[in-house]
């Protein structure tokens, strides 16, 4: 590939300490070292430090015509220092017509790396976000260049920005992350006097499909790329998956069948069931597959307290929850499995703590639904009730995955290119099913041949973690430097350690191996320390990589297209009708 030329400062520094070192030896996480571990310690390259050529407020004044295919206007660049890490000027513009863009430029020491970090939701806000790459020691201090957007529109994450506005839903599904990422290069090779030499992205969530995205669709931007819970599927995601969620909760009155004061009930069931299956009894799941827990154990006997049992209703709905949405032939409507085994404490999002009130997931559906899922088909009157799960109703709507979603497993042009990619996924991610994740790594290999793609990708599943992070898990890691050292030195990631932070003191850490290995405990010291653990590579299950449903062939090369704006319309290019023809 191109080169493209507190809470508390202390548990900061200990947490990054515990990430970046390698396994042996990593010590106690009581006692943690909080010294602060260098860039070169942490395998990347030692690039000198570059001062910029032009002042901050110059930047303003910059020509930027034939960056990209639209005009871009710098409003603002100001020196900024207040809670920053070493100062940095911040640039403000727009990619007509709507992207917004930020910058971040060091004034002092930029050590010749980009970072460009993607935003969740249906996004609207360009806000500088390093979620799980924020320990990282370059990021951390300062000396990295980076950007984002609002994907071309502001605000109204309910997804009325994307009516009567074609743009806007092409920026969204692929553009604004492009064409930021050529800005961005062009401001900092006028700002430095040289472009970067290593360009980074990363994001989770949506930001894990922009990711994704980008390597599939413009797989010469970014050297590394860090993808987390990526809602790659996100037309399948935003309507059946969610929508199941909370339908499949509901009797005949429309009345919820489970609320959420059950779901402690099952989390210790399921904990009493299969927790132990790893070796440990610790609270975690290192690969929940390995779970078979049946809910109908938990039915109530005749003269059994209520409040210590389920009744056989709401057994069913936590079985369908785990299972995901089917038509009434039984056929999936999405990837198996939908919620792991273990992520109960999570299904707050979908599961109610009482009747009458409007769930999350409720929310993601008609906002996405109404504006967004079928193209140049808006329906602001949708409600849930309105999706069919048939599928009909299936292939109708996931014909707008040619552009939002990111679902090409050949990533060829990005490997060839030289570029490094680190997908990841908590285990008990209550938004994005980790198995999408895994659907999407098997038909990477299954497409590009398992040892082409060993030599580009990993993929990391953390047990406890939930969408993101948070969860009962250790759910603080660095993705981003394992990035960089694959890139920048050729050495391939191996364990990513994980830290749990509990009232500002590292009390757990654990390492999490490239998939399929897992953590296994060696029989001596703490099991809260990394240091004890080996990777271990376990049987695989007679089921693994079963990922039959019925939008599996959504994993190809020949369902995406591009689109354009004609006549207030989205005109998308190459016509596909191979998806109806599978209806």
């Amino acid at each position: 590939m191109r080169r493209s030329f507190a809470r508390g400062r202390a548990v900061a520094a200990a947490v990054l300490a515990l990430v970046l070192v390698p396994v042996t030896g990593a010590g106690s996480a009581a006692g943690a070292d909080a010294s602060r571990p260098s860039s070169t310690a942490a395998g990347l390259a030692d690039l000198p430090a570059v001062k910029p050529v032009l002042d901050c407020a110059d930047v303003t004044g910059l020509d930027l015509d034939g960056v990209t295919g639209a005009p871009v206007t710098i409003r603002s660049a100001t020196v900024v220092t207040t809670g920053a890490a070493a100062p940095y000027c911040e640039v403000r513009g727009t990619v007509a017509p709507a992207n917004t863009i930020v910058l971040r430029l060091p004034v002092d020491g930029w050590t010749q790396r980009y970072v460009q970090t993607g935003c969740g939701g249906l996004c609207g806000s360009a806000t500088i976000n390093y979620g799980q790459a924020s320990t990282c020691p370059v990021v951390r201090d300062g000396t990295v260049a980076s950007a984002t957007t609002d994907m071309g529109h502001q605000g109204q994450n309910d997804g009325s920005w994307a009516l009567d506005n074609p743009q806007a839903q092409i920026d969204f599904a692929y553009r604004g992350v492009h064409v930021t990422a050529q800005v961005a290069k062009a401001v900092i090779k006028k700002f430095y006097g040289q472009r970067p030499a290593y360009s980074y992205f990363t994001g989770c969530s949506d930001g894990g499909r922009e990711a994704l995205m980008e390597a599939q669709r413009h797989p010469d931007d970014f050297d590394g790329i860090a993808a987390g819970a990526p809602a790659n599927n996100m037309v399948v995601q935003n309507t059946f998956h969610h929508a199941w969620n909370v339908l499949t909760n509901k009797d005949a009155d429309g009345k919820y069948i489970l609320l959420a004061d059950k779901l402690p009930l099952v989390h210790r069931a399921v904990l009493d069931a299969c927790d132990a299956l790893d070796g440990l009894t610790d609270g975690l799941l290192d690969d929940p597959r390995r779970c078979d827990f049946d809910p109908r154990t938990l039915v109530c006997e005749a003269g059994q307290d209520p409040s210590t049992c389920l009744t056989g209703a709401q057994a069913g709905v936590v079985q369908r929850l785990h299972d995901g949405a089917t038509d009434a032939q039984g056929r999936k409507l999405e990837v198996p499995v939908s919620h792991e085994w273990g992520s109960e404490p999570e299904w707050t999002l979908f599961v109610p703590s009482a009747q009458g009130q409007t769930v999350a997931s409720e929310n993601f559906v008609t906002s996405f639904a109404r504006y967004l899922a079928h193209t140049n088909a808006p329906d602001p009157g949708f409600q849930l009730s309105d999706l069919k799960f048939t599928a009909e109703s299936f292939w109708k709507t996931v014909q707008s995955s040619s552009y939002l979603a990111a679902l090409d497993p050949d990533l060829g042009a990005f490997r060839r290119g030289g570029g490094k990619l680190l997908l990841w996924h908590g285990w008990n991610d209550q938004h994005i099913s980790p198995q999408s994740t895994l659907a999407y790594y098997d038909a990477m290999r299954t497409t590009m041949g398992a040892r082409a793609v060993d030599r580009f990708a990993e993929l990391y599943l953390f047990p406890g973690v939930a969408h993101c992070g948070g969860g009962e898990g250790p759910n603080t890691f660095d993705v981003l430097t394992p990035v960089m050292a694959w890139a920048e030195s050729a050495t391939k990631p191996a364990a990513i350690v994980a830290s749990k932070v509990t009232d500002d003191t590292v009390t757990r850490t654990r390492p999490v191996y490239p998939y399929p290995q897992v953590a296994r405990y060696d029989g001596t010291g703490s099991v809260d320390d990394a240091a004890n653990f080996v990777p271990r590579t376990p049987p695989a299950r007679p089921d693994a990589g079963d990922y039959d449903w019925l939008g599996e062939r959504l994993y190809s090369s020949d369902y995406q297209t591009w689109c354009k704006v004609v006549d207030g319309r989205l005109e998308c290019r190459p016509k596909r009708t191979w998806l109806t023809e599978r209806a």
